[in-house]
């Protein structure tokens, strides 16, 4: 998978291509922890997680690298499997509104992360459309905080839609929605506008 020069201005030169991300592990739970406001136990907890699940021999990670090699953006994935955590937790929720088809033979993005003085240039969407553009399944799930978000507005620009909303992952302060797409993703012309919808009237 060669490397993609990420379009926009304010990030001239910054490269999203494949990356270790076991061995940079670190650096990216640090661009998490900046962007998702983690402490420093959340941060331990989530290392070891995130080690498991590279261990997968289908996992796929890519970064997103500034001239200098800083990592500001990465994500991860891996072909969903039933068994697994996140899958069993979102099963019950996903079978109540008839869409737990989509837990099979899909690619779940398992986490999507750019350091706030990176984002809304498009490095986002430039990670998650060159990770799905990779893998053999033809669709994609996700979830994330069920909130109106820059996030949300990117997914569903990009044709995920919401399966199952309000989906409680035990620990979690907040509720999240879980996101499905078919693959390719959709290529909205022109710029993105990134921020969330104004609300009516």
């Amino acid at each position: 998978m060669a490397p993609v020069t990420a379009q926009g201005p304010a990030d001239p030169g910054i490269e999203v291509g494949p990356i270790d991300l076991a061995a940079r592990v670190d650096e990216a739970l640090h661009v998490q922890a900046v962007a998702f406001g983690l402490s420093q136990d959340e941060i331990d907890v989530r290392r070891h997680i995130v080690l498991r699940h590279l261990d997968h021999p289908q996992a796929r990670a890519l970064g997103a690298l500034t001239p200098d090699g800083r990592l500001v953006g990465f994500v991860y994935g891996l072909p969903n499997d039933r068994a697994h955590w996140w899958s069993t937790v979102v099963e019950p929720y996903l079978r109540a509104t008839g869409s737990d088809g989509w837990l099979d033979d899909s690619f779940v993005i398992t986490e999507l992360h750019v350091h706030p003085d990176h984002q809304q240039r498009g490095l986002g969407r430039a990670l998650i459309t060159t990770i799905t553009d990779a893998v053999p399944q033809p669709r994609s799930i996700l979830s994330a905080i069920d909130r109106d978000s820059p996030a949300r507005v990117l997914y569903h620009a990009l044709g995920y839609r919401d399966l199952a909303r309000r989906v409680v992952f035990p620990s979690a302060p907040l509720p999240y929605a879980v996101m499905g797409a078919p693959l390719p993703l959709l290529r909205p012309p022109g710029r993105m506008d990134f921020r969330p919808p104004a609300p009516p009237g």
